[in-house]
């Protein structure tokens, strides 16, 4: 979300930013849901592509969430903070999360280039 969200939809106010940090480490440092890579993504997508009235539909934004989430998947071989963990991802890695956001940030914005 704060890697990228500034860049297509604008100024992120202090609100916005402290709501995706429960995000991080597959929710609230946990390590056991959906990487916070993911997830910010899929807020960013959100906030380009969401729907602002009951009425209007959500087809465009799933499409374009799950296109993010199955080219992340393809990419990483997994969705979840300690599987990626496994991997050699987080600050006891090889590989430290900064890289991983910084890919999906990518992948991210390829999508949206489509």
């Amino acid at each position: 979300m704060l890697a990228v969200g500034e860049h297509l939809v604008g100024p992120l106010d202090e609100r916005i930013r402290r709501m995706a940090c429960g995000l991080g480490g597959g929710i609230g440092g946990t390590h056991l849901e959906a990487c916070g890579a993911l997830t910010g993504g899929v807020l960013v997508l959100g906030a380009l592509y969401a729907r602002t009235s009951p009425d209007q539909e959500d087809t465009e934004l799933y499409r374009r969430t799950s296109g993010f989430r199955d080219r992340f998947l393809a990419e990483f071989g997994f969705t979840r903070c300690a599987d990626l963990q496994a991997t050699g991802f987080g600050s006891n890695g090889p590989r430290p999360c900064s890289a991983l956001v910084e890919r999906a940030a990518q992948i991210l914005l390829d999508g949206i280039d489509e």
